[in-house]
C-alpha cells in the first residue's frame, strides 16, 4: 500500500506539466480551409512530421489539428524513454527477410541521435541525457530471458550492445536482487512535454499553421472534417494514435492500451548515494508485465506500467486520472527495486494510451489513390519511433507528389504494412484483461520460484494475444 495515499496529485493530464501547468490552447479552425497537407493530431507523430515537410518544402501550406492541445496524449504522458526500439521489428523480419529488419533496426538507432540533433539544432531545452537504456533481470527466469534477448539485439548487429552480471549492474544502479542486465547506448532520457512543447513552437516558427481544441470526427480522401469546418488537402495524414478509435470508422483499428505512471517526491543527495544511477540511464525490466522508470532531471524517479490496461469500448480516461490500486501497485514495485525507499512519497500519478494494431506492429502508409496516410501503432515506443515515421511520411508525400524519389525511408519494411482490425466488444475487452491477467501472475510464480523456465501461462499469453 502506498504510505502516500491521499497525498498524490492525481491526473492534471501528467506529472510533466506538473511546473508550467497546462499551455493556453491555440486557436480552433475557424471555418474551413485549404492546405496542400492537413495532419490530424498534435502529439509527436504530427508535429514532427509538420516540422519534416515544412523543412524539405517552406512554400508547403500545412495544418495541424488537434482536438485539444499539443501533447494532451502520450506525447504528454509518456515516461520520457527516446531509445532504439520498434514494435514489430521480428515480423518484418520475417514478412521481408533479416536485412530488412536490420535496415529498420539501424534506422531506430540513428533516430536517436537524430532527436538530439533537432532538439539542440531548435533550441528545444528537453533534459535529455543521453545515458542509453539499462534493462534488468531480478530472477532466474527473467535472467534466461534477458540473455536470450541480449544475443537476439546483437543477431540484428547491435554490436555496441553490453551485458552485464549482477556485479556490474550494482556498479550502474543498486536493484534489489537484480543478478543481470543488459545495456544500449541507443537510448537517453528526456523530459516529454519540454520536448513536445518545443516542438510545436518550432513548427509554428516555420510558418504551419496549428489549430487547437479542433476534434476531428471523421477523415475522408483528401478532407479532415471538424465541427467547426472542413479542411481539404491532397494529403491527409492521421497522427493519432491511442486516440485512433475516436475517428468515424476506426474503433477496431488500433487498440488504445492504457499505461500509468507514478513519479516520486525529489529524492535526498542520501538516497541518490544508496540507489546509484549516476548514469541516468532509462531503466526498464524483464518481467511480463514490463515497468519502465527514469531518473528525473530534478532528482525524482518517475515510473509506469500497465494498471488497467484497457477500458470497455475503447475509451479514453478522463485527464490522466488514475485508481488507487493502480498507484499502490506500482508503489509496491517501486519499493521492491529500491527497498531503501520505502515510506518515500509519490507526488503524482497519472495515466495515458497508446495505440495497439492487432499484430502489434509499428506502420508508416500513404494511400496514393486517396491521399490518406498514417502513422503509429508504436505500442509504447513512440518516442522515438514517432520521428522515423514522420520522416518516413515526408518522403512519401514527397515521392507521391512527385518532388522527390524513392528513399532509404519508403524502402523500409514498415511502409503499407496492412493488418486486420480488432475483434468487436466484448471480446476485446475480455482478451485484453485476461492476457494481461495472465502476465501478473506468471510474474507472482516467477519471482515466488526457482526456476530459469519463463512461465507457461505468459507463452500461452503470447499467443493468444498475437504478439509473436
Amino acid at each position: 500500500m502506498s504510505s502516500s495515499a491521499g497525498k498524490v496529485v492525481n491526473g492534471g493530464v501528467s506529472f510533466w506539466y506538473a511546473d508550467d501547468g497546462l499551455p493556453a490552447p491555440r486557436e480552433p479552425l475557424p471555418g474551413d480551409a485549404t492546405a496542400d497537407v492537413v495532419v490530424v493530431g498534435g502529439g509527436y507523430t504530427g508535429l514532427w512530421t509538420a516540422y519534416y515537410l515544412k523543412k524539405a518544402d517552406p512554400s508547403l501550406r500545412v495544418t495541424v489539428l488537434e482536438q485539444k492541445f499539443c501533447g494532451y496524449g502520450a506525447s504528454g504522458r509518456n515516461g520520457g524513454w527516446l531509445y532504439n526500439g520498434i514494435a514489430g521489428r521480428d515480423r518484418y523480419a520475417r514478412l521481408h527477410g533479416r536485412e530488412a529488419a536490420v535496415r529498420l533496426q539501424r534506422a531506430m538507432n540513428d533516430t536517436v541521435d537524430e532527436v538530439v540533433r533537432v532538439a539542440a539544432e531548435e533550441g528545444i531545452e528537453a533534459d535529455i541525457h543521453q545515458g542509453g537504456v539499462l534493462e534488468v533481470a531480478y530472477t532466474p527466469a527473467q535472467l534466461a530471458r534477458l540473455k536470450a534477448f541480449h544475443a537476439h539485439e546483437l543477431s540484428y548487429e547491435e554490436k555496441d550492445r553490453e551485458l552485464y552480471g549482477a556485479k556490474e549492474t550494482a556498479e550502474r544502479i543498486r536493484l534489489a536482487d537484480a543478478v543481470g542486465s543488459t545495456w544500449t547506448p541507443h537510448g537517453a532520457r528526456l523530459h516529454p512535454v519540454k520536448l513536445v512543447k518545443g516542438l510545436a513552437a518550432a513548427v509554428e516558427a516555420l510558418g504551419v499553421t496549428v489549430h487547437e481544441q479542433t476534434p476531428v470526427t471523421e477523415i475522408r480522401p483528401r478532407q479532415a472534417v471538424t465541427p467547426y469546418g472542413t479542411v481539404r488537402a491532397p494529403y491527409v495524414l492521421r497522427c493519432t494514435e491511442g486516440f485512433t478509435a475516436n475517428l468515424k470508422g476506426q474503433r477496431r483499428t488500433w487498440l488504445p492500451m492504457n499505461s500509468s505512471m507514478i513519479a516520486t517526491e525529489p529524492l535526498t543527495d542520501g538516497q541518490w548515494a544508496e540507489i546509484g544511477w549516476e548514469g541516468r540511464e532509462t531503466l526498464g525490466d524483464m518481467a511480463h508485465a514490463y515497468m519502465y522508470a527514469q531518473r528525473t532531471a530534478d532528482g525524482r524517479i518517475a515510473l509506469g506500467g500497465r494498471g488497467v490496461p484497457y477500458r470497455f469500448g475503447s475509451r479514453t480516461d478522463n485527464d490522466g486520472r488514475t485508481q488507487q490500486s493502480t498507484v499502490d501497485a506500482l508503489y509496491e514495485i517501486l519499493v521492491r527495486l529500491f527497498p531503501s525507499l520505502t515510506g518515500v512519497q509519490v507526488a503524482h500519478a497519472w495515466s495515458g494510451v497508446l495505440g495497439v494494431p492487432r499484430d502489434w506492429c509499428a506502420t508508416v502508409t500513404l494511400d496514393r489513390s486517396t491521399g490518406l496516410g498514417w502513422a503509429g501503432g508504436y505500442v509504447g515506443s513512440g518516442v522515438a519511433t514517432t520521428n522515423l515515421a514522420a520522416r518516413t511520411l515526408r518522403d512519401l508525400v514527397r515521392q507521391d507528389s512527385g518532388e522527390a524519389g524513392a528513399t532509404g525511408l519508403t524502402e523500409l519494411p514498415w511502409v503499407g504494412h496492412e493488418v486486420r482490425k480488432w475483434e468487436p466488444e466484448p471480446f476485446r475487452w475480455i482478451g485484453v484483461h485476461g492476457m494481461y491477467a495472465t502476465y501478473r501472475t506468471a510474474d507472482r510464480r516467477e519471482l515466488s520460484g526457482h526456476s530459469a523456465q519463463s512461465s507457461r501461462l505468459a507463452r500461452i499469453a503470447d499467443r493468444v494475444a498475437g504478439r509473436h
